[in-house]
């Protein structure tokens, strides 16, 4: 295309001679009509010749367009403008900056592997966006834009920003709403208020600082997957909350009373697996909507910080298997219910219960968590709640614990740990022990003084007694000597039990025994916790 001194090409139409010379002069060229009825580039209403301009003379402007005016800087601004035939900019380098508001295009939008300073489709229409491998130095706005078969972002590297507020994002052939595996972005991943009608696949992408979905609908129920970001690294928080709508307020503010709040909602599962995130996963008032075989899956997920406050699926399950965190943050009513819940090999160190979240409560959401029986589990809460000064509690989640391991234990090794049970709990409530003692010897010694004076041990006459001289007698203290298993207190081999009593003497040395076991095996549990 030849271009003469200071004169657009003959070949223009008058809409591009227009666009022409405001690129030269780094002004808007703006087409609207200013009715917004017909200024909407999703609307039906038709652009005629007088708002088109063609793909290939936009491309020639950023690629190789003239020079600026003096003391100007050229640069693409457009308003209210049709672009006709798909728009290709692959591999190329362009260095105008690129800003263009509530514009059409007919075509899709090709920038793989194509070079940007800066690039900003605000509400635009546009077919399909392929840009695989894009690289820009500063942000990619696409903030209000709707894509009728998707966005492919694979590989892609956004210097800055990447902006995707209120976009709409239908799928493309594969199903895949936006494409953004590897891809990377220097500072903020923004998504307020997406719809994504398909997969949002972030796999092995890396955010610099955020990534926001506040408010966003992520839609898919019949696949598996809404949201598909495993490996995903995000260098502070990712926010799955509500948005304020039409509020203008700055990202993470506040609104005001009465404003209007939409919340995360994913319909269709989420996988997170492996992601590292450097300060939180927030799910407050998340909303997930599941199939059965649907899951919000975290497996192997890093962060200091996760703040399960959302809604409790009503189907399909969540998994955390793996997950190392430091904060747990939950309240009771957000977990599934039983076998919806995994968390084999889940570790945090604190829990930070929003609202009331009692011992039982949180007993429940253990064994809603393990079908079968895990020891792991209960130690891992066990741990974080004596660490937080809890010991009672700590005591009690062990007792659960095991309880749930005799479940399935034979026959034999289970009626000893019923024994176990209803004695001293396993030895983590010492006291029962005590007060079984205490029984025991006060039926021992008034069975004993019912019986009366039982024939000497020693014999008449005998032993360090005096000749003829028998050793004083006393029900309690002899009692005592068979139920204390260690401890002699010489009563035992002064008196011989006849008949029927000396299965009563056999009876309390074994009882005695019992709880001198069980009391010793809790006291190792308490010094030796687990």
């Amino acid at each position: 295309m030849t271009v003469g001194d200071g004169e657009p090409p003959e070949e223009l139409t008058a809409a591009e001679v227009g666009m022409w010379q405001a690129f030269r002069n780094g002004t808007v060229y703006d087409l609207s009509s200013g009715d917004p009825l017909v200024d909407d580039p999703h609307g039906g209403r038709v652009w005629g010749a007088e708002r088109t301009v063609r793909a290939r003379i936009v491309c020639w402007l950023l690629l190789d367009g003239p020079p600026a005016l003096a003391g100007r800087v050229s640069s693409l601004k457009l308003t209210g403008v049709r672009i006709t035939d798909p728009f290709d900019l692959a591999g190329g380098t362009v260095v105008p900056y690129v800003e263009l508001h509530g514009c059409r295009f007919d075509r899709e939008v090709l920038l793989p592997e194509a070079r940007f300073t800066t690039v900003r489709l605000v509400n635009c229409a546009v077919p399909r966006l392929e840009a695989a491998r894009v690289h820009t130095e500063g942000d990619l706005h696409l903030p209000r834009c709707r894509f009728s078969r998707g966005v492919r972002l694979t590989d892609a590297h956004i210097g800055t920003d990447l902006m995707l507020n209120q976009a709409v994002v239908h799928p493309d052939r594969r199903g895949r709403s936006l494409t953004g595996d590897g891809m990377s972005v220097g500072q903020d991943l923004q998504a307020e208020l997406l719809e994504s009608y398909g997969e949002l696949s972030l796999r092995g992408a890396s955010v610099g600082v955020s990534l926001s979905l506040r408010g966003a609908r992520l839609v898919n129920p019949e696949a598996r997957l809404a949201l598909n970001a495993p490996q995903l690294t995000v260098g502070r928080t990712v926010y799955m909350t509500p948005a304020a709508i039409g509020s203008g307020l700055p990202t993470g503010v506040t609104p005001a009373r009465g404003t209007r709040i939409r919340p995360f909602e994913c319909v269709g599962g989420a996988r997170l697996d492996d992601g590292r995130f450097g300060d939180a996963v927030d799910l407050e008032r998340a909303r997930l909507e599941l199939a059965e075989d649907q899951e919000l899956s975290l497996r192997r997920v890093q962060t200091p910080e996760l703040r399960f406050l959302g809604e409790a699926p009503q189907f399909g399950s969540v998994a955390l298997s793996g997950a190392r965190i430091v904060n747990l943050v939950d309240r009771a009513s957000s977990w599934p219910g039983p076998g919806r819940l995994h968390i084999g090999g889940f570790a945090y160190e604190n829990l930070v219960p929003h609202g009331p979240f009692s011992p039982a409560q949180r007993l429940a959401w253990v064994a809603a968590a393990t079908a079968e029986y895990s020891p792991e589990p209960y130690e891992r809460l066990a741990a974080v709640l004596r660490a937080g000064g809890e010991d009672e509690d700590a005591r009690e989640v062990l007792l659960a614990k095991q309880r749930r391991r005799r479940e399935t234990l034979p026959l034999g090794p289970k009626v000893w740990g019923y024994l176990q049970d209803w004695t001293v709990a396993y030895g983590y409530r010492p006291g029962r022990a005590a007060l079984w003692m205490a029984v025991l010897w006060a039926a021992g010694s008034l069975a004993f003084a019912y019986a009366g004076r039982p024939a000497s041990g020693t014999g008449v006459g005998g032993g360090a007694m005096g000749m003829g001289e028998e050793p004083p007698w006393n029900p309690a203290l002899f009692a005592l000597d068979l139920l204390l298993p260690v401890i002699d207190l010489g009563q035992v081999g002064l008196w011989q039990l006849q008949g029927g009593w000396q299965w009563l003497g056999a009876a309390l040395v074994l009882l005695g025994w019992i709880l001198a076991t069980t009391v010793a095996a809790g006291a190792t549990r308490l010094l030796r916790p687990g």
